[in-house]
């Protein structure tokens, strides 16, 4: 179970790669089809967003915080985009120019804990924030770091047009336990 949990998590680093150019959509709910039929002739109704409680308020820029995401944010990391994970969690994409194994030894450090290396090539290593609750959670409350310059690549490509660094060496992915119900 928690072996799946983590290749879930990684794929999803792996994948938002290619997704970061486009807008999540929901999940469809029971009795709901995926994709609403519309009226030809008329714009599609936009589908009501629920909101992610957090534990605090991001800053007001829409940064999340270490006290927003219950977890460390690697120090000279940019926050690069949000996504819905599925029930009511998030996951946090946040780029670093500073190598894999710096950062590694980072969240080793602060986390007091060894984290593990879920794949060798490219490099990706996993560090637990809670445990995972398969009932509540799409996702384990987790920090992963990949290694983006593995095999000569270049980098992750900054998803903002005019961001700098043009590429990151290394991403960081944050998902933070959900809040807890009252």
């Amino acid at each position: 179970m928690l072996r799946k949990t983590l290749m879930e998590s990684v794929l999803v680093l792996g994948v938002s790669t290619g997704v970061l150019a486009q807008v999540p959509a929901p999940f469809p709910r029971p009795g709901q089809s995926s994709a609403p039929e519309t009226p030809r002739g008329t714009a599609p109704q936009p589908s009501p967003v629920q909101p992610v409680p957090a534990p605090q308020a991001a800053a007001p820029d829409g940064v999340p915080t270490e006290a927003t995401l219950g977890a460390p944010i690697y120090p000279s990391a940019q926050y690069l985009e949000s996504y819905d994970a599925g029930r009511g969690q998030r996951f946090y994409i946040f780029g670093s120019q500073s190598d894999f194994l710096q950062i590694v030894s980072f969240y080793r450090t602060i986390l007091k804990q060894r984290g593990e290396l879920i794949f060798e090539e490219p490099p990706v290593h996993m560090f637990d924030l809670g445990r995972f609750r398969e009932e509540t959670m799409a996702f384990a409350p987790s920090v992963t770091v990949k290694d983006y310059t593995w095999n000569g690549s270049q980098g992750y490509l900054n998803p903002k047009r005019v961001g700098s660094p043009a590429r990151f060496k290394t991403v960081i992915q944050i998902v933070p336990a959900p809040a807890l119900a009252k």
